[in-house]
């Protein structure tokens, strides 16, 4: 993967065009073991990956402690990390001996997340993130899913991380949902850097189109992460039995994520490559990011991005839509 590194809005703020998603590192849905986690790290640095996003979301912190130790001996200017505000840790009253029923990641309860938008709940979140990162500073700080506290992320939230930006301490500042609607009015009334977009723009779901416009008229940078759509797009073959936006796969999606197969097999394309490709066919996405569990899928993945797409072959896609 040898493309550019691009920079986030305004900011100073560089990212690799693959990006790291890390939530499988916090065992999203099933454990991953330790030797796994830290191989898939080490094989998306081998690929030339640079950016890595963590959330204390992704198994209560587990995500954040893993990715903090695995680049832990990499130089601290050579890399950027993202992590996410919202959510803090506390202890849970009442655990139930696994997070899989309520936050759908396969480590103990003994934590529990409690929504927190405010100033303070943001200060709370970077300082334990830090912490368990195990690093001196936050790349690009991120408000995570907001959709029920908008009011409060607009008021509280991102002036916070504005003033952290202004001070230095974080390098740059955004929203990451998997709303489009609400992203729109970030953009409109806040002051954000990027914007992340899970699962909106997509080969098979392109409703961010607006969104994208939008930031691209005010420099907003959009990081364009869940290109498979919770892997419906990642095998060459999608059956019913795949996850799509994190739950099951309706007909009529399976249907059209079919018929994308089909087009890219004709042309001798797999389907993940044009899955990966495609975000990053608009000037305003800085990066596609995807989450990784085994350096095999980071190695593919970048193998990908290096090969990319022939042209006529979008064309043929996009008259699927």
């Amino acid at each position: 993967m040898t493309s550019p590194h691009r920079t986030l809005g305004r900011s100073q703020v560089r990212v690799s065009p693959l990006g790291f998603g890390a939530a499988p590192l916090g065992n999203l849905y099933s454990p991953l073991d330790e030797e796994t986690a830290r191989a898939a790290v080490d094989a998306a640095w081998d690929a030339g990956v640079r950016y890595f996003d963590t959330a204390p979301h992704y198994g209560l912190g587990l995500s954040e402690r893993r990715l903090g130790a695995a680049l832990r001996a990499r130089p601290r200017a050579e890399f950027t990390v993202s992590t996410k505000v919202g959510r803090l840790l506390e202890p849970h009253p009442s655990p139930t001996g696994s997070d899989l029923a309520a936050g759908g990641f396969a480590v103990p309860s003994t934590l529990r997340r409690r929504p927190d938008y405010s100033r303070d709940g943001v200060l709370r979140s970077l300082e334990a993130s830090l912490e368990r990162l195990g690093l001196d500073r936050i790349d690009l700080a991120l408000v995570h899913d907001p959709d029920e506290h908008m009011d409060t992320a607009l008021a509280e939230s991102l002036p916070a991380l504005t003033e952290l930006r202004a001070q230095g301490v974080v390098g740059a500042i955004g929203i990451g949902m998997n709303s489009v609607e609400p992203l729109r009015r970030f953009v409109a009334e806040g002051d954000p850097d990027v914007v992340m977009v899970a699962g909106r723009w997509t080969l098979l779901d392109r409703t961010a189109a607006p969104l994208l416009a939008e930031c691209a008229a005010r420099e907003v940078s959009v990081i364009a992460a869940a290109p498979f759509n919770s892997g419906l797009l990642s095998t060459d073959h999608p059956g019913a039995g795949g996850r799509y936006d994190y739950g099951t796969v309706p007909a009529a999606v399976l249907d059209r994520a079919r018929s994308l197969a089909t087009r890219c097999a004709e042309h001798g394309v797999p389907l993940p490559r044009a899955a990966l490709c495609f975000p990053l066919r608009e000037p305003v996405v800085a990066c596609v990011l995807a989450g990784f569990r085994t350096p095999a899928e980071v190695s593919s993945a970048a193998t990908h991005l290096t090969h990319g797409v022939p042209e006529h072959l979008w064309h043929e896609l996009n008259a699927t839509d």
